[in-house]
């Protein structure tokens, strides 16, 4: 299959207005999106740091405003 999107012709605005539209689509269904298998090896490895007590996370509200002053 084939499209033919004028994405040069697109503004910013558009295209992302696009991917939205994209997204919303393909999440509808997301039993039919079929992970790799080294995303199930790399959650299991930081299950596992966790579990042994040598990693730790932040929710996301906290990551972001780390992010943002590392950046700032």
């Amino acid at each position: 299959m084939s499209l033919n999107v004028p994405l040069h012709e697109m503004t910013l605005q558009e295209k992302l207005a696009l991917m939205e539209l994209l997204w919303e689509d393909i999440a509808r269904t997301p039993e039919a999106i079929e992970s790799p298998t080294w995303h199930k090896t790399t959650l299991e490895e930081r299950y596992q740091r966790l579990a042994q007590g040598k990693s730790s996370f932040q929710d996301w509200e906290t990551a972001k405003v780390s992010i943002r002053n590392k950046l700032s």
